[in-house]
């Protein structure tokens, strides 16, 4: 389909960080962009916006839903249905309504109960950060309920954010975004609890400089920097999540109870198994999703001369979820966030290179330098199970901000070198 189609115009309900990287985008290729967000933020989002080029900002979702041929709603997934009992039957006759929300299950109940039945479903979800370049980077589109006219249609207008379209229903969305963000996004919140605990900026302590501890570092501060509704919605709503979480925690428990009663042969054994289960037997290294050049160049401090041991028990613990849960992780990379393909890369370093596992399984029955943190990180891991468990937005949300607070200060450096990360790793996954 071929130019603009005439006199479309899409809408945007919630003007967060991703409403306005869409809005921006959009508005850019021409189209028109009816926006808003909460009533009492019309007065500041006019200032913002008033003299840019395609974007008109309205006082409420009423009249935006009126006024535009597509909707996107860009609320929390905990809202959804709220924001769309509220705005829904305002919608355009035959117009057509998806969601960018990253759990998919409530937001088709949504509006599977407040649309109108003329009104089309197709709903979409950039699987990255407002931050990141959209350009490569997976954009999941699910047609729920449509036609091939306007699901055409759909998919044309969102061509120009550059991104690989990925078909999916809505349930097998949720499923992989279970099996990679949500466990992803588990071990990196458990590290910075745990750092934090401990009352501990990593990037000022050798043994967490250089190397692996590069990426663990950053994208942690990453995750940190971002809006805690966006990790509790995923993790809470989506009926896959709880599952991938509740074993991570216990792989951690289990792993870290074998390093304390020093049982080298059943630790060694299960970390080889899994490995196995997750990577096969390849041991090369020459087509790594990260290397040592890689690693070393983004750092947050100053890497010792000597590397420091450590045993990785976020990490080992990672591909031991995997394997309990018989997930293939290179299944989904064409679903994939930038965090998880980061996090895939690390621990895809550390198992295949046998010497290099070696010396981890050596260094957690040898060596108690990280016996503290483990322990920390291991309340971590299982308090974040606890929330998401009993579905605890509250608990969720109080862990995130006492943390957040904790790191807040090195936040903007994270991004920056994150992103740079992020663009490395894409290039070598398009490789």
């Amino acid at each position: 389909m071929a130019g603009k189609v005439n006199n479309f115009a899409i809408g945007l309900i919630g003007m967060g960080d991703m409403g306005k990287m869409y809005a921006n985008r959009l508005s850019e290729a021409g189209w028109r962009v009816n926006a808003c967000d909460k009533e009492d933020k019309y007065e500041s989002l006019c200032e913002e916006y008033g003299d840019r080029k395609n974007i008109y900002i309205f006082p409420n979702g009423h009249l935006v839903s009126r006024a535009s041929d597509y909707i996107i709603y860009n609320v929390e997934a905990a809202s959804i249905d709220k924001v769309a009992a509220q705005y829904g039957p305002s919608t355009k006759q035959g117009a057509i309504v998806g969601g960018q929300t990253s759990c998919k299950a409530p937001e088709i109940a949504a509006f599977e109960k407040h649309l109108p039945e003329d009104v089309d479903i197709v709903s979409c979800h950039s699987l990255h950060g407002p931050n990141v370049d959209p350009k490569g980077q997976p954009l999941v589109l699910i047609k729920h309920r449509a036609s091939q006219g306007n699901f055409d249609k759909v998919e044309h207008v969102l061509s120009c954010l550059g991104s690989t379209h990925v078909y999916l229903s809505a349930s097998q969305h949720d499923r992989i975004t279970a099996d990679t963000q949500a466990v992803t996004h588990a071990a990196f919140l458990s590290m910075g609890k745990a750092w934090h605990a401990n009352a501990q900026f990593p990037w000022e302590i050798a043994r967490y400089v250089g190397g692996i501890e590069n990426v663990k570092i950053n994208l942690t501060l990453r995750i940190y920097s971002q809006k805690w509704h966006v990790y509790a919605g995923l993790a809470i709503l989506n009926p896959y999540a709880k599952e991938q979480i509740r074993q991570y925690a216990q792989s951690v428990t289990d792993l870290y109870k074998l390093m304390l009663g020093g049982h080298r042969e059943e630790l060694e054994d299960r970390i080889k198994e899994a490995g196995a289960k997750v990577f096969g037997a390849q041991t090369w290294d020459e087509d790594l999703l990260l290397k040592d050049e890689v690693l070393d160049r983004f750092s947050l401090g100053n890497k010792p001369s000597t590397p420091l041991p450590n045993n990785h028990l976020s990490l080992l613990a990672m591909v031991d979820c995997w394997s309990q849960l018989g997930i293939v992780p290179y299944d989904h990379m064409i679903c994939s966030t930038p965090l998880f393909r980061l996090w895939l890369g690390v621990t895809e370093y550390l198992f295949r290179k046998p010497a290099l596992l070696n010396d981890v399984i050596r260094i957690a029955i040898e060596d108690n330098t990280f016996r503290s943190d483990d322990l920390e990180f291991t309340f971590a891991a299982r308090g974040w199970s606890d929330c998401v468990t009993f579905g605890d937005f509250e608990g969720y949300k109080d862990r995130f901000l006492s943390t957040q607070n904790f790191f807040k200060g090195r936040f903007e450096d994270a991004t920056r070198v994150g992103n740079e990360m992020i663009k490395t790793i894409l290039e070598n996954t398009q490789k």
